[in-house]
């Protein structure tokens, strides 16, 4: 299976802000920030998700909206945060969400 993801160009700031606007998607992309490849069980146990079908919804979102990469590697899938491309496009926008995140969870 493929995933259709957003050229560059396509992600489109309405899409991103609802990607990022759900607590789950957003505690996952701050898993992602972290850098590199993450298979999603490891993105789940770091969440204390326990249903893989629980995320199905949340991850095609993220790809939806152009957050993340979604690719499959045998019987996972693998995501990489697609930071580069939301710098181009909304420079800054991705640090300070992440960064209100960390002030919300703090203030909790």
């Amino acid at each position: 299976m493929r995933y259709r993801h957003p050229e560059r160009d396509q992600i489109r700031i309405d899409g991103v802000l609802s990607a990022l606007g759900h607590p789950v998607r957003l505690a996952a992309v701050r898993v992602l920030a972290g850098g590199g490849e993450h298979n999603c069980t490891s993105v789940l146990v770091e969440l204390g998700i326990t249903a893989k079908s629980t995320m199905t919804h949340h991850w095609r979102v993220l790809r939806d909206g152009g957050v993340i990469f979604q690719e499959p590697s045998g019987r996972e899938n693998l995501l990489t945060l697609r930071r580069d491309d939301l710098d181009a496009r909304y420079p800054g926008l991705l640090d300070a969400v992440l960064a209100g995140a960390r002030t919300d969870e703090a203030d909790a």
